[in-house]
């Protein structure tokens, strides 16, 4: 029989502390994305390289590519939907610049997303901005219109949204709307941006039943110590008397209260509950989470059938083939003419988007259900699972704390993940 291991001796609180950086990377990891199915992992590090690992059939994690992507840290990382070809991975650095890498899955591994014999990796697109560098993005793809929507929120407040029609052609974004989501900070001031997008295929039935389109796009915003719900409606514009549709975002609702910067915000999926859940990070070191209602009124006639939620009114030809001034407008009582007032809100990149009332705009209430405590220290980042049911956060104590929705709706937490500082015994 062979001897027992001897044990470890105690570790002195006095003695450095080595780190065990399996991830390979040779700084800090400041970023982690996983893609849909959880079998792709990313991770991003201060020295701005970006390593992908793959999960084989044994379940080991062996590593894919790895590449210079950026010339500092790396901020986010977000995978696209696994249906897109090629797969795609989106970054910001701390540079600024937002960067989209496409793989090359005939090429051998360590070749995958960057070309060349260079370790540098050249992205299918990047952008960044001439006024002030970039803090956040959050990006959206719809499976059936094939549409991808990029937000890119910039240190000076403005968020500007971009969409692409044709996933195959990469470098084809378009701007369709520019707004300030705050005041712009003081220099020197310390900043914190943060924007993602509702991760739901569609609005949930409540906001359908109060007036939202099947197809608005939702954005939460963190501004600083405020956030900030916007949605979409459609408007019809005219240039050299042609018309068109296009997407312009509204504030639907504002949320304040939070006692610090807010550091992390995040929509939760899941909501064939009948509302959306938002929930904050904040540096006061609460974690809360919103409930979001959109009111309605029973004397408009809808029902809760499939039709009159996602379906336009259908307008009746009138007689002899003509369409009369009524039936006119009732055509285009789901696409909003651009009006004057809607045009000066929406003029100027650093005029903040507020709620005016107008036809398409649905106003959206929120209520605090839970201010969870359970760190004591600033809490730096939260996130919910793929169903909406498991709250996740992290703080400056080191420790991932989960929560569950008990059934009278708040949250509690439900367990705990401590890292320890210990040495680790080759075997």
């Amino acid at each position: 029989m062979t001897a027992p291991l001897p044990h470890s001796p105690p570790i002195d609180d006095k003695s450095p502390f080595e780190l065990n950086l399996q991830h390979g990377h040779r700084d800090l990891v400041q970023a982690v994305a996983f893609n849909t199915y959880g079998d792709r992992c990313a991770t991003g590090s201060v020295d701005g390289r970006i390593r992908v690992f793959n999960r084989h059939k044994d379940g080991v994690w062996r590593l894919c590519d790895t590449w210079t992507a950026h010339g500092g840290e790396v901020l986010e990382l977000q995978w696209l939907p696994s249906t897109i070809y090629p797969n795609l991975v989106a970054s910001l650095g701390i540079e600024g610049w937002f960067r989209l890498w496409a793989e090359n899955p005939s090429a051998p591994p360590g070749r995958r997303f960057c070309s060349g014999r260079s370790v540098t990796g050249r992205p299918a697109f990047d952008t960044r901005s001439s006024r002030a560098p970039y803090r956040s993005f959050s990006m959206k793809h719809n499976e059936e219109t094939r549409q991808t929507h990029l937000a890119l929120l910039a240190t000076d407040g403005r968020l500007t949204i971009y969409e692409n029609d044709q996933p195959e052609n990469l470098s084809e974004y378009t701007s369709i709307d520019e707004f300030s989501v705050g005041p712009k900070p003081s220099r020197g001031e310390e900043v914190s941006y943060r924007v993602r997008f509702d991760p739901n295929p569609e609005p949930c039935y409540a906001a359908l039943r109060a007036g939202v389109t099947s197809d608005a796009l939702g954005l939460v915003v963190a501004a600083m110590d405020v956030v900030k719900v916007y949605r979409s409606r459609d408007v019809v514009t005219t240039s050299y008397g042609v018309s068109s549709t296009q997407k312009e975002f509204y504030l639907a609702v504002e949320i304040p209260g939070h006692r610090g910067l807010v550091r992390d915000v995040v929509w939760a999926p899941g909501n064939i509950r009948g509302y959306d859940m938002v929930a904050t990070a904040c540096q006061d070191g609460y974690a809360r989470v919103f409930r979001l209602d959109t009111p309605y009124s029973d004397a408009d006639g809808k029902s809760w059938s499939a039709a009159d939620l996602l379906k336009p009114a259908v307008v009746p030809p009138a007689k002899d083939g003509l369409v009369g001034q009524d039936d006119d407008e009732k055509q285009h009582q789901h696409q909003h003419p651009s009006t004057l007032s809607a045009s000066l809100a929406k003029s100027g990149a650093q005029t903040e988007r507020q709620w005016t009332g107008q036809p398409g705009q649905v106003e959206h209430v929120f209520r605090e259900i839970s201010r969870l405590d359970s760190h004591r220290t600033p809490v730096w980042r939260v996130g919910f699972d793929d169903d909406g049911q498991i709250l996740g956060s992290t703080g400056d104590d080191g420790r991932l704390l989960c929560y569950r929705q008990t059934p009278d709706g708040a949250w509690a937490k439900s367990s705990e993940l401590v890292m320890m500082k210990a040495r680790m015994a080759a075997p």
